[in-house]
């Protein structure tokens, strides 16, 4: 049966551009394999990796005990978690009670689809892409198919018949809501300034300009990342399973394997949002300081090393998720909500504006969008981030302990308390 593929594969024509066929379908199908195995096994050790991340913060060992240094424990979790017993309370709806879990778990694994992990391989066969399909509208898609999580987490709320579960469902659909308009909204600057939707086309207009687009665009990568920790539901913005308040949010009613859906969806979505990240914003599989892997397809050394690359910068982002939950509190849900409508929706659209205006007055002033075209965006993005951080906000509006009452407002809210109190006590006496 190998023979027979490779005959087939070794039939094909080098010169065609892309790939024929037969070994387009047959290298597709390992990447298929490959992508999705490594993205499963990634999510997996992602639950160690944030359990050994939370001990060193907190100068504990974290798992220690199953296998070398605790490598095996995510396989004993997994382990555990299909041996369970799966409960069914008599009262939930159980058709939407079973899809719920899958719902929340399959658009993150679907978005993978479009994000280019790798350089162009020039194969023996032709050009092959190292994305699985190379959607000439891949952010649209990325839009369209991560939007459709949510429904997940609502209708899990929704079907378990429990209050808990309905708030913590109702939570998310308003967050989505919220921060989705401005994640989206903080790509809008990207395609301006690259032209296109497709993500390799992103990746190689910040290889051809020499600066990222964390430079280019600071303040949409300030917003995507913002409502990137909004979307996943992590820290501070895991309202919709607050323990203090909701027990555990929409998956209350869940056990066992059905459970485990849900924080394997958290951490799926994690890496989909780290790697868009590393995509839009960091140049993506780009590798720094090196032309030679943006003049097409390259040699098979050159796309390893923009793999590795590419997996660098999403393991950092990862780290950065993790890093966040364990040191900030959690937000109130009015500041979460003032946060994403009064806030991060005003400076994105304002941001758009001034933006694109800045794109047409160099563009008709003639100036290639080189590098000196690159350096204008960041002189007049560190501007806007000096104007933004340190004279409009102050650490009053993005700040997670700011209040909206000023020190006038407490004292007197204060005043009235203490009068209450002592008119209770008089009360108390007298009676």
């Amino acid at each position: 049966m190998i023979s027979a593929l490779l005959s087939v594969a070794q039939a094909a024509d080098p010169r065609q551009q892309p790939a024929p066929f037969w070994p387009w379908f047959w290298i597709t199908l390992v990447k298929l394999i490959v992508v999705f195995t490594v993205y499963m096994l990634g999510v997996a050790y992602l639950t160690l990796a944030e359990r050994k991340i939370s001990a060193w913060i907190q100068r504990r060992l974290g798992p220690n005990r199953v296998g070398p240094r605790g490598l095996f424990q995510p396989l004993a979790d997994g382990l555990k978690n299909i041996m369970k017993e799966e409960t069914m309370p008599a009262h939930v709806n159980k058709a939407i009670f079973v899809i719920a879990p899958m719902l929340s778990f399959t658009p993150a694994l679907l978005v993978w689809a479009v994000i280019p992990f790798a350089a162009p391989w020039a194969s023996p066969w032709g050009r092959i892409e190292m994305v699985l399909a190379d959607l000439p509208i891949g952010f649209l898609y990325i839009l369209a198919i991560s939007s459709l999580g949510v429904y997940g987490i609502v209708l899990a709320g929704w079907a378990s018949n429990n209050k808990y579960a309905l708030l913590g469902g109702l939570r998310s659909s308003a967050q989505m809501v919220s921060y989705e308009i401005s994640l989206g909204m903080s790509i809008i600057p990207v395609l301006l300034l690259a032209g296109n939707v497709t993500l390799s086309t992103i990746v190689n207009q910040q290889a051809q300009m020499h600066l990222w687009n964390v430079l280019l665009l600071s303040i949409s990568f300030v917003v995507f990342l913002i409502s990137s920790f909004a979307e996943t539901n992590r820290l501070p913005f895991d309202l919709p399973e607050a323990e203090s308040e909701l027990i555990t949010g929409y998956h209350t009613e869940y056990s066992a394997m059905k459970f485990s859906l849900f924080f394997i969806a958290e951490y799926a979505n994690m890496v989909t949002a780290s790697a868009l990240m590393s995509t839009l914003f960091f140049g993506g599989w780009d590798i720094p300081f090196m032309s030679a892997d943006n003049t097409g397809a390259v040699a098979g050394l050159l796309v390893l090393l923009s793999a590795v690359i590419f997996l660098a910068k999403v393991l950092f982002f990862l780290f950065f998720f993790i890093w966040v939950r364990w040191t900030l509190p959690r937000f109130r849900y009015d500041q979460l909500m003032s946060l994403g409508w009064k806030v991060l929706l005003p400076i994105i659209i304002t941001y758009i504006t001034l933006i694109a205006t800045l794109i047409l007055v160099l563009d008709a002033a003639g100036l290639q969008r080189g590098f000196t075209y690159g350096l204008i965006l960041v002189a007049v993005n560190a501007v806007l981030l000096f104007v933004l951080f340190f004279i409009l906000d102050r650490g009053r509006i993005v700040s997670p302990a700011y209040g909206r009452a000023d020190a006038a407002e407490l004292a007197r809210l204060r005043g009235i308390t203490a009068a209450r109190s002592h008119l209770t006590s008089q009360s108390g006496g007298v009676h």
